[in-house]
C-alpha cells in the first residue's frame, strides 16, 4: 500500500484568504493507496472539481478541469467569486486559467465540464445582475457566448441542457444551490409556474417542461406536506431520456424529506416513477435503459440496485458485498462500478472498483477526512473516471485543505481497448 503517514497542519474552518487559525494534528494516516496517485493541486488555495456524473477529463485525457477559491468552511456568498481552470497532466500538472463564476456551490460547484462532443468548449454557470445564466467557452480561443439559464446536465450531443431554479434547492438543501437570485415562488410548495426548464444551447431559448405542481400531483405512498425542489438531473447515454429526483419536506418547516426517482424525456412527456419508497440518493445510468441507484425497497431496504427504465423490473447489486451508499459510476467499457464511501469512525473514506460479473472487489484505498468538515462544507471524494478507464480523480481534504488527486488504475482495469 502507498501511504502518507506524517505530522501534519491543517486549516479549521475559519482558513480564509491563506490565514486563520490552525492547530497540529496528531500522526495521522492521510491517504493510504494500493495504487499510483499523485496530487494535481496544492495550496495556498482550496481546489476541486464538485460531482461525480460530469466530465473531468477532455477527450484526449490531457486536461483535467478544477477550481480554485482562498477559503473554506462557510457559504458562499453571492459576491464570492471561484477561479475556474484546467490542469495540463503533461506538462508538471500546470494550472491555466479558464474563468471565473459568481454562482457555486460546495458539492456541485458551478456544474463546470466539458460541453459532450468538444475537444475545447466547457459549460459552467454564471450569474449576471439578478440573473443566473450558462457560460459555453473555448478554453483555447477564450471566445466564449451566454446562455440566459443556468444547465444542471447536458445532453450527450452538446445541444440541450435541463435546468432548475438553483435558488430554490438553496433554501431546501445548503451546499447544492446558488444565492444571488430571489425565488419568486419562495412560499409557494409546489407551483405550476416553476420547476424543470429544457434549454435549447444552440439558441439560449428555454421552456418549461414539468412544474412542482405537476409532480407533487402524483400520489405518492406517503403525501409528503412542505416545499417540493427538484434536484440532480441527468441524462441518459442517448439523451433520449433524464433523471430528476423529486424532493419535498415531510412536514412545513423543512424536517426531513422524502424522495423518489423519475424518468422523462426531455419534453417533459413521458414521465415514469422509477422508485417510490422514500429514499433514492445517488445514481448513474448504465446503459440508456437502466439506471444503478443506491435507493430503498420494500422488505430488503437500502442497497444498490439496478433499476429498468419503465418497467417494475429491479435487481440488487453487490449484495452483501456494496453495503453502503457511494457516488456510483461504470467504467467506459461497463465492467467496473467506482464507488466511495463517507468517514468510517476512524474518519477514513473508502475508494473502491466492484465488478459485477464475478463479484469482484477491488479496495483502492483510503482518504483521512477532518471531523471540523462537515455538512454543507465536507469534501466527499466524488470519484470521476477519464474517458479511457485508466485514471480517476477524486476530491479529498484529507491534508485540511482540499485538492484534486488523480489515481492510475490501468493497472486493474486495463482501460479502454
Amino acid at each position: 500500500m502507498i501511504r502518507i503517514v506524517r505530522p501534519v497542519l491543517w486549516a479549521l474552518l475559519v482558513f480564509a484568504a491563506g490565514s486563520g487559525r490552525a492547530q497540529e494534528a496528531t500522526e495521522q494516516v492521510l491517504v493510504d493507496l494500493s495504487v499510483p496517485y499523485r496530487a494535481l493541486t496544492e495550496g495556498p488555495n482550496a481546489h476541486w472539481f464538485g460531482y461525480y456524473d460530469k466530465h473531468q477529463f477532455d477527450p484526449s485525457g490531457r486536461y483535467v478541469l478544477g477550481m480554485e477559491v482562498d477559503f473554506q468552511g462557510r457559504t458562499p456568498t453571492p459576491e464570492d467569486v471561484v477561479k475556474l481552470g484546467m490542469i495540463d497532466t503533461q506538462d508538471r500538472d500546470k494550472w491555466i486559467d479558464v474563468g471565473e463564476s459568481r454562482t457555486w456551490s460546495w458539492q456541485q460547484g458551478c456544474m463546470l465540464q466539458w460541453v459532450p462532443g468538444s475537444d475545447s468548449k466547457v459549460i459552467y454557470n454564471d450569474r449576471e445582475g439578478d440573473q443566473y445564466v450558462s457560460i459555453i467557452k473555448d478554453v483555447f480561443t477564450g471566445e466564449s457566448r451566454t446562455i440566459p439559464h443556468p444547465v444542471y446536465t447536458v445532453s450527450p450531443d452538446g445541444k440541450t441542457g435541463m435546468s432548475v431554479p438553483f435558488a430554490r434547492i438553496d433554501e431546501t438543501r445548503p451546499g447544492y444551490g446558488y444565492k444571488g437570485v430571489v425565488d419568486p415562488y419562495a412560499s409557494d410548495p409546489h407551483p405550476e409556474n416553476d420547476g424543470i426548464r429544457r434549454v435549447n444551447l444552440e439558441t439560449g431559448e428555454a421552456e418549461l417542461v414539468i412544474t412542482f405542481d405537476q409532480i407533487a400531483a402524483i400520489p405518492a405512498p406517503k403525501e409528503p406536506l412542505g416545499k417540493h425542489w427538484f434536484n440532480h438531473l441527468l441524462f441518459s447515454p442517448t439523451g433520449d431520456r433524464f433523471i430528476f429526483l423529486h424532493r419535498a419536506f415531510w412536514e412545513e418547516g423543512g424536517k426531513g424529506w422524502s424522495t423518489r426517482m423519475f424518468t422523462a424525456a426531455p419534453d417533459g412527456s413521458d414521465i415514469y416513477c422509477v422508485a417510490d419508497h422514500g429514499m433514492t440518493s445517488h445514481f448513474i445510468w448504465k446503459n440508456p435503459e437502466q439506471i444503478l441507484a443506491w435507493s430503498r425497497e420494500p422488505e430488503v431496504k437500502d442497497h444498490f440496485f439496478l433499476y429498468t427504465d419503465q418497467t417494475d423490473r429491479v435487481e440488487m447489486i453487490g449484495d452483501g458485498i456494496l453495503t453502503t451508499d457511494g457516488h456510483c459510476t461504470y467504467s467506459p467499457d461497463g465492467e467496473w462500478i467506482l464507488t466511495d464511501t463517507y468517514p468510517n469512525k476512524d474518519r477514513m473514506m473508502t475508494l473502491m472498483l466492484f465488478r459485477p460479473s464475478d463479484s469482484n472487489l477491488v479496495t483502492l484505498g483510503q482518504f483521512f477526512h477532518p471531523k471540523e468538515h462537515s455538512g454543507e462544507f465536507r469534501c466527499d471524494l466524488h470519484p470521476r473516471w477519464d474517458r479511457e478507464g485508466k485514471f480517476i480523480t477524486v476530491d479529498s481534504i484529507c491534508t485540511g485543505l482540499r485538492q484534486i488527486y488523480l489515481i492510475d488504475v490501468s493497472s486493474i482495469t486495463g482501460g479502454k481497448s
